[in-house]
C-alpha cells in the first residue's frame, strides 16, 4: 500500500464547543474522491460563501510560498469558471464511503 498523506486538522478546533468537518477531498491515482457533509446549512448559498473563502484560503497558501496573492485568486477563479461553463467531468453519485449526512 502507498503512503497516505493526510493533513492535520486546524488547531484552532482544539478546544472549541463545537467543530464539524465539510469537506474531505483526496487525489487517489490521478481522480479525486470526495466525502462532505451534505445537508450542513439550510440555505445552499452558504456553500458558495464558503468555496470564496477556500478560494481566498488558496491564494493565502501560495502568497506563503512566494507567488502573487491576487495572481493566484485570479488563476483559481478563471479555473472555477471554466469548469462551469466546460465542465471535463461530472461527478457522480457518493460512494458507500463517502456522505451526506
Amino acid at each position: 500500500m502507498s503512503e497516505i498523506q493526510e493533513l492535520a486538522p486546524p488547531h484552532s478546533i482544539h478546544g472549541a464547543s463545537h467543530a464539524t468537518e465539510l469537506v474531505r477531498i483526496w487525489i487517489v491515482d490521478g481522480n479525486q474522491h470526495i466525502s462532505i457533509t451534505g445537508n450542513l446549512w439550510k440555505d445552499l448559498a452558504a456553500w458558495g460563501l464558503m468555496l470564496v473563502d477556500l478560494a481566498k484560503h488558496v491564494a493565502n497558501a501560495y502568497a506563503a510560498q512566494g507567488q502573487d496573492r491576487d495572481a493566484a485568486l485570479n488563476r483559481v477563479l478563471a479555473g472555477f469558471r471554466a469548469e462551469m461553463e466546460m465542465p471535463t467531468d461530472e461527478p457522480g453519485p457518493l460512494g458507500p464511503t463517502e456522505s451526506s449526512e
